[in-house]
């Protein structure tokens, strides 16, 4: 896809793809995911050759059929189990005129919903509930009341909606105008090229945890940061993957205190709250930059940044929902319900693409050329995504094979577990994490 070259300036030598399949799908699932991947490996290429570690840009693959794994699972338990990946009420449900799905995996979420429905825990009682409501009043109401919803629009609706036209408009990356700064330094080396790089996280489920995961597979000292008990269960042991994992009460003055000590000393921020959530904490972009001139940052939301939904909470299968790509699903499958893509593709593509434009900042942070800043969004991708369609069959499964698997065992928390290789191979300097999982909040919120 070149479209993501583009967005990105890359213009060194294109990856080499190997490997075989395409994931079952309306759209082009598979080339996106390994087009984002390329894109990582692309731009850590340009970093290596413009900060000295390598005297030309190395060599660059993207294994596809890897590549697709990682959207799907990347850990395989060994004698323990991964929690469900949705609450009990999650999911999709018919309306009175149509189709919209209730994302509560977290607790205030589902409150959220089940308020507005007038019914317990109940997943029978909220079908039964929303039969009687049109898709688009409970979506309105779910979401003032402080949840997530998204009713399913058809391609054609997302596209005449106020909010699916400005995302249609949007660059797939915004970038900011540079912001002058003396050239960024770290401890890469030829092996490690992000070693000793200060990647300070803010991200949730799944699009950011991605980003920064990949960092931390080039040595990146990723440090995430949690309210207190905050959890993921659902995910933790996916996406903590090579990072220290602390907690911090940014309401409290002590640890105030010692998030701003830590991002003073951070070289990268990488953050997907929404777009007013820092600032209503005191950290507005004026004062971030205040603490850490200089400092490079990624941000992230869900339905894009200029039209009416900007602010909106949202999840890729909310915004699989809303743009049209589960419709077009179920009429591609020939199905009665929502077809969804067959992995989290928006997220995954996205985290990747996250961090090359991070790659991209700091390449030009360390030439002098000021630091950066990006924004991307859910929403966004899946428009690039949907100008996509697969027109071969997609059969490959998400099943991991014995051969697609790490050979050494990675000791996490909640058991030992075999992670897939790395999709992308830069050489020299091979893709390898220097921790297992971890469990949020089980590091000193110190670099």
């Amino acid at each position: 896809m070149q479209e993501i070259r583009a967005a990105l300036g890359l213009i060194g030598p294109e990856a080499q793809v190997s490997g075989q399949g395409n994931l079952p799908s309306r759209y082009a699932v598979t080339e996106l995911l390994t087009a984002s991947m390329a894109a990582v490996g692309e731009a850590l290429a340009g970093v290596m050759a413009g900060t000295g570690l390598a005297s030309v840009a190395p060599a660059v693959t993207v294994d596809r059929r890897l590549a697709s794994l990682w959207a799907g699972h990347s850990l395989e338990p060994l004698g323990w189990e991964m929690p469900p990946v949705w609450d009990a009420v999650a999911g999709d449900y018919p309306t009175r005129d149509g189709w919209i799905r209730l994302h509560t995996n977290l607790p205030h979420h589902r409150d959220a919903a089940l308020s507005v429905l007038g019914v317990g825990v109940d997943r029978a009682a909220v079908a039964r509930a929303l039969m009687e409501r049109d898709k688009d009043e409970v979506e309105a109401k779910v979401v003032a009341a402080g949840g997530v919803a998204a009713a399913m629009r058809s391609r054609a609706e997302w596209r005449a909606h106020p909010n699916g036209a400005a995302v249609a408009a949007e660059p797939l990356i915004h970038r900011d105008d540079p912001v002058p700064a003396p050239a960024l330094t770290w401890q890469g080396r030829p092996d490690r090229p992000l070693a000793g790089l200060k990647v300070l996280d803010l991200t949730r489920v799944l699009a950011g945890p991605v980003a920064t995961r990949t960092l931390a597979g080039f040595g990146a000292d990723v440090l995430r940061i949690d309210p207190p008990g905050w959890d993921e269960a659902n995910v933790v042991p996916e996406i903590t993957l090579g990072k220290r994992c602390a907690m911090l009460d940014l309401t409290d003055a002590t640890d105030r205190e010692t998030f701003e000590r830590l991002l003073a000393e951070a070289d990268l921020l990488v953050h997907g709250y929404r777009p007013d959530a820092l600032a209503n904490l005191g950290y507005d972009t004026q004062a971030r930059q205040a603490l850490k001139p200089g400092l490079v940052e990624i941000t992230l939301d869900a339905y894009g940044w200029t039209g009416p939904w900007a602010g909106r909470r949202g999840f890729d299968s909310l915004v699989q929902m809303s743009c049209g790509i589960a419709d077009a699903g179920m009429g591609w499958a020939g199905a009665e319900k929502p077809t969804p893509l067959p992995v989290q593709a928006l997220d995954h593509a996205t985290g990747y693409l996250m961090a090359a434009a991070a790659l991209r900042l700091l390449h030009r942070a360390a030439a002098g050329e000021g630091a950066g800043r990006a924004r991307l969004s859910l929403a966004r991708t899946a428009e690039l995504l949907c100008a996509h369609r697969q027109e071969v069959p997609g059969r490959l499964s998400l099943s991991h094979a014995a051969e697609d698997r790490q050979a050494a065992e990675e000791a996490t928390p909640w058991g030992p577990a075999r992670r897939l290789k790395p999709a992308i191979t830069v050489a020299g300097a091979p893709m390898a994490w220097d921790r297992p999982a971890q469990r949020l909040g089980s590091s000193d919120p110190a670099w």
